[in-house]
């Protein structure tokens, strides 16, 4: 998400991290919990997810862009890890910018994770003025599958991959499985 920005949808307020022990500790949470982490390799202890925090502060500075939280609109507690952020692993998929979305246990199974990703599209199309967006997940990962379907992304099994930071004996995390969106202005 851009720099500066927040984006309000129906149920969420959408805002960058800040440099406080409150979204820290939510960092922390969404890296670290079994069930949040249940199709990633890692969790994080509180310092390494304090230093993972710092690399993504600086990324999104240096690119104008990056991961954000989102809150309840009601409450203003963190419940998901969203955004827009520059791909990291190019030489698997080249070069672009990837949305994700990443929620706490208790906030699944209400749509809130389609009502942001949507949200973000139209933020990236037409705020950042990107030609097209990315998503991966694990390919057994059927809810954030289901997401991108619902956004209207288009599967690409063409460019579905082995994720280069999977470790290889954790075969059931490899497969990722490749989807894309173009801007409607890009695309006419």
């Amino acid at each position: 998400m851009k720099i500066g920005r927040t984006i309000l949808t129906e149920r969420q307020r959408i805002r960058g991290w800040e440099d406080t022990d409150t979204d820290r500790a939510f960092f922390h949470r969404v890296n670290s919990d079994d069930a949040i982490q249940r199709y990633f390799p890692w969790r994080w202890s509180r310092a390494e997810a304090d230093e993972n925090f710092d690399q993504m502060q600086a990324r999104t500075a240096e690119n104008g862009f990056g991961w954000a939280v989102a809150e309840d609109l009601e409450t203003g507690v963190p419940i998901g890890f969203v955004g827009l952020g520059q791909m990291r692993h190019t030489q698997v998929t080249g070069p672009g910018v990837e949305i994700g979305w990443r929620y706490v246990p208790e906030a699944w199974g209400k749509g809130l994770a389609t009502e942001a990703a949507r949200a973000l599209l139209v933020h990236g199309f037409e705020d950042l003025g990107l030609e097209r967006i990315v998503a991966y997940a694990v390919a057994s990962n059927r809810p954030s599958l289901a997401v991108m379907a619902r956004i209207g992304m288009r599967e690409r099994p063409d460019l579905s991959f082995d994720h280069p930071m999977v470790p290889d004996d954790m075969p059931h995390l490899k497969r990722h499985a490749f989807w894309e969106k173009f801007s409607p202005v890009a695309r006419g």
